[in-house]
């Protein structure tokens, strides 16, 4: 269960600006997720509840936005959504493919009380 690792990351962030800009309460925290990162959404928000109990995060609602797997053909440069992780060109069924998209873990914005 990496999502525990992931948790204690993020309130590594959320405590380092909690002190940063002397933040009273954190009311949300919205996360960009995206897919290659293999993350349970509710797993990783019951870790977020668990750590954030007797905390400035305490009832703060967990926001969980899924970026979809994308990849970039480098032959025709068509963007396409991967299923499957199938790294295949639609277009042109060229496997010479990058990711653009979907490897994503981040806290896009914390919703705050000072």
């Amino acid at each position: 269960m990496h999502e525990m690792a992931i948790v204690d990351s993020l309130f590594q962030i959320i405590n380092a600006k909690v002190k940063e800009h002397q933040i009273k309460k954190v009311l949300k925290v919205k996360l960009k997720v995206g897919e290659m990162t293999v993350v349970e959404p509710m797993t990783l928000t019951a870790c977020f509840k668990v750590y954030a109990q007797n905390t400035v995060a305490e009832g703060a609602e967990l926001i969980i936005e899924r970026v979809p797997l994308q990849g970039k053909c480098r032959e025709c440069a068509h963007v396409f959504r991967v299923y499957n992780f199938n790294f295949q060109c639609p277009q042109c069924e060229s496997r010479a493919v990058d990711i653009v998209a979907g490897r994503e873990l981040y806290i896009e914005n914390l919703e705050i009380e000072k």
